[in-house]
């Protein structure tokens, strides 16, 4: 956190230098110890240890999520350096709902950290306040485990300072159970996705209820942070909402500045471009395809990685700060199935391990009735009877054991105009609920 603190007031020029420096480092590393850049990085030419210019560097080639898909552990070093610690497994459905495993180091995992510890920082969170979060998946906790009370916020926060309690509610509670957990515990702080902060802002004006006096500031991630939402955050907290965009293969990717809505890319941990479609960097105000590479990530080497997003390049900052900046992400967006009751359920995919299934590589989960789901996936092969049982269990542990699942295959699941992709789309209306209006199933 001292190095961050540091690094953040670094010129540009510092800054890039300080990138090239950790890239040469880590190209050095993956053609040494990982065959697959080895073959790649040979085919271009490359020599261990040269330096590493730009325009080599926009030479390297687009590593896509197939790629890291079909190659698996081929990804992982052979020789993570002792200083790194020990590597372990990061599990996700990704921004396309394309399941993958990558491997981590407990150094990399640290600077992460660090990472995640700087946004509470810059949102100027008292450390001895109460903060509230709405979640459920413990891989994906960045503060306390889900369910009910606990002492201290949890890593990262309480590995360095006295923290005040926190309270947790399952992000599968109905909105209204949401609202009164709010206004009962009170926190000063509130970390949810942004679908379940439109559905609970409606709430409270539908219901005029109050909205809770402590609350201090609003933490968004996971999904698209809209303009509009940022609207309505005002307007019914009066509260300014502080949006991140991250992914769990490569960790927090970019910050929301502490004093604009645009976005600050995480430069010290992470190298991003934003290309067009003849693979050019975009200009401010372009909207182009995200390459990501984890300057850290010596477990499993991800450069040049094309996660699935589209995001718009910003100007530099006035608060002048040296990171790149993201005018807005286009990302994932996440409907709710409705239950027979009329009552909206938050369904989070990334817990259900479906990368242990190595055929599949893309789902898209839709609700077709208050009864039936489709499951519309892009296999290497057709799943086996069995493993087609195990995902549909999986799949009604987050939406409800009562729907029965229904598979289809398909080619690719295409993004829908705009880029946003949705793992979950319910095409039935809550108003026609059976148990709403007294109808048998």
């Amino acid at each position: 956190m001292e190095q961050l603190e540091g690094s953040q007031w670094w010129s540009p020029e510092l800054l890039q230098r300080y990138q090239f420096a950790l890239l040469e480092r880590l190209l050095a590393h993956a053609h040494e110890t990982v065959p697959f850049y080895r073959t790649r990085l040979a085919a271009l030419g490359y020599r261990a240890g040269q330096s590493i210019t730009p325009e080599f560097w926009r030479q390297l080639p687009i590593l896509k999520r197939s790629d890291v898909q079909d190659q698996g552990d081929a990804l992982k070093s052979t020789s993570v350096p002792a200083e790194h610690g020990d590597a372990f497994k990061v599990n996700t459905s990704g921004s396309t709902a394309t399941p993958l495993s990558v491997w981590r180091t407990d150094l990399h995992a640290l600077i992460l950290q660090a990472i995640v510890l700087r946004r509470v920082i810059w949102q100027g969170c008292d450390f001895r306040l109460k903060f509230g979060t709405v979640m459920w998946d413990r891989e994906d906790a960045s503060f306390a485990p889900a369910g009910g009370h606990h002492p201290n916020w949890g890593s990262p926060a309480a590995l360095a300072y006295q923290t005040g309690p926190a309270v947790v509610i399952d992000n599968r509670s109905s909105t209204a159970e949401i609202a009164d957990w709010l206004l009962r515990e009170q926190p000063d702080y509130l970390r949810i996705v942004p679908t379940l902060l439109k559905d609970l802002r409606f709430h409270c004006r539908d219901q005029g209820l109050a909205t809770p006096h402590n609350l201090k500031a609003i933490m968004c991630g996971s999904e698209v942070v809209s303009p509009d939402l940022r609207e309505l955050v005002r307007r019914t907290f009066r509260l300014e909402l502080f949006g991140s965009y991250g992914a769990r293969e490569i960790g927090t990717i970019a910050l929301q500045c502490p004093d604009h809505p645009h976005y600050h890319v995480q430069a010290e941990a992470t190298l991003l471009e934003v290309l067009d479609e003849s693979g050019n960097p975009c200009a401010p105000g372009e909207t182009g395809t995200v390459i990501l590479t984890s300057l850290h990530g010596y477990a499993s080497p991800l450069i040049r990685y094309e996660i699935g997003d589209r995001a718009v390049v910003g100007s530099p900052c006035p608060c002048g700060r040296p990171h790149p900046v993201l005018q807005q992400v286009v990302g994932r967006t996440r409907d709710r199935v409705v239950l027979p009751s009329g009552k909206r359920r938050y369904c989070y995919f990334g817990s259900l391990a479906f990368w242990e299934f190595r055929d599949l590589r893309q789902f898209q989960v839709i609700q077709r009735s208050f009864f039936d789901l489709e499951v519309r996936l892009v296999a290497r092969h057709r799943l086996t009877p069995d493993v087609e049982a195990e995902v549909a269990r999986r799949i009604k542990i987050v939406t409800g054991e009562h729907f029965s699942v229904r598979f289809t295959y398909h080619d690719s699941i295409p993004l829908p105009p705009g880029g946003k992709f949705q793992d979950l789309v319910c095409e039935v209306d809550p108003a026609d609920a059976p148990e709403s209006v007294g109808a048998a199933p």
